[in-house]
């Protein structure tokens, strides 16, 4: 597996939850955009200010010979550099606000996880996918560590020479979404027939095909406060589609160490794969919330990672 990790951190998040949390907001009427997004910019801008000093960045020249002949914009050029010398969401702020592409995810799915990071951060921010609005999350979780997985080697490149300071890796899934049906009624068999507590780790477990096996490590030694799975690609056949990775997460979130639970986003839920599998592992029982194509689950941890016998709801 390739791999890139571009960024380093010298801030750890806490491990300890503080006992005064600002306070949870959502406003599901709150539906226009340059409200929302001045309201987004100015918090943003407000945390900068308070919470940053320092953001460490890693050498990023050995990416060079294979990042300069990709479509590079004068604006693109600007926050690049930009990112060098200042604080990315201040570079964000200037970013999104003189972008032509947008998020591709709409104003209330946006406003979900960030009121969540918001509550939590600094935490473990995991995503799956890469792309335009990257750094928008990463920039939501200010002294946190925020972790890209992306299966496009295109995408993540291009998005990596528009964003350097973001901390991403490059990964492959083996399932398809032709497959989804015959995984979904096969996993028992596949994956917990015989089940030891070994049989529910992901690293290493090439027995279950569900099971993202091949990840980079600190995905498997860190637990994971925020999950948001945008990727990979799942609208067509020869797709890899979000079957495994739905499955993983589930078992990230079982199997976690730390107190407090995980917040886990799942998007594309129009579509029947992801509504099937996020009511197979990820339990509507848990689900908290949703808008649009967007839902919102909190998975607390088992005691006993290994016993399936209600399956995983």
């Amino acid at each position: 597996m390739q791999e890139w990790i571009l960024k380093s951190s010298l801030f750890q998040p806490s491990q300890n939850r503080k006992d005064s949390k600002k306070k949870y907001f959502y406003n599901p009427y709150f539906t226009n955009p340059r409200v929302l997004f001045t309201l987004i910019a100015t918090t943003i801008m407000i945390i900068a200010l308070i919470l940053f000093s320092h953001r460490a960045l890693v050498d990023n020249s050995h990416l060079c010979s294979t990042t300069t002949t990709l479509p590079f914009t004068k604006n693109d050029a600007i926050i690049a550099k930009e990112l060098d010398t200042t604080t990315s969401p201040l570079v964000a702020i200037l970013h999104y606000a003189t972008a032509q592409v947008i998020p591709q995810q709409s104003v209330g799915e946006i406003r979900r996880p960030f009121d969540t990071l918001q509550y939590l951060a600094p935490c473990n921010f995991l995503v799956f996918g890469i792309g335009q609005d990257s750094l928008m999350w990463d920039s939501f979780n200010p002294q946190g560590i925020t972790l890209f997985l992306e299966d496009d080697s295109n995408l993540a490149l291009t998005t990596l020479q528009r964003f350097p300071i973001l901390r991403a890796h490059l990964v492959s899934y083996s399932t398809r979404v032709s497959e989804a049906e015959a995984l979904l009624a096969s996993y028992k068999k596949d994956c917990w027939k015989g089940a030891t507590a070994d049989s529910h780790i992901l690293k290493g477990n090439t027995r279950c095909p569900l099971a993202l096996s091949d990840l980079p490590d600190e995905v498997y030694d860190r637990d994971w406060d925020v999950i948001m799975i945008d990727a990979p690609k799942g609208y067509f056949a020869a797709a890899p589609g979000r079957m495994a990775v739905i499955y993983s997460v589930a078992v990230m979130a079982r199997g976690r160490k730390r107190s407090g639970v995980t917040h886990v986003f799942l998007h594309d839920v129009d579509r029947k794969i992801e509504q099937d599998f996020a009511k197979e592992f990820l339990c509507m029982k848990y689900k908290v919330g949703g808008i649009r194509k967007l839902w919102h689950f909190v998975i607390p941890p088992v005691f006993n990672v290994s016993d399936t016998t209600s399956g995983f709801c």
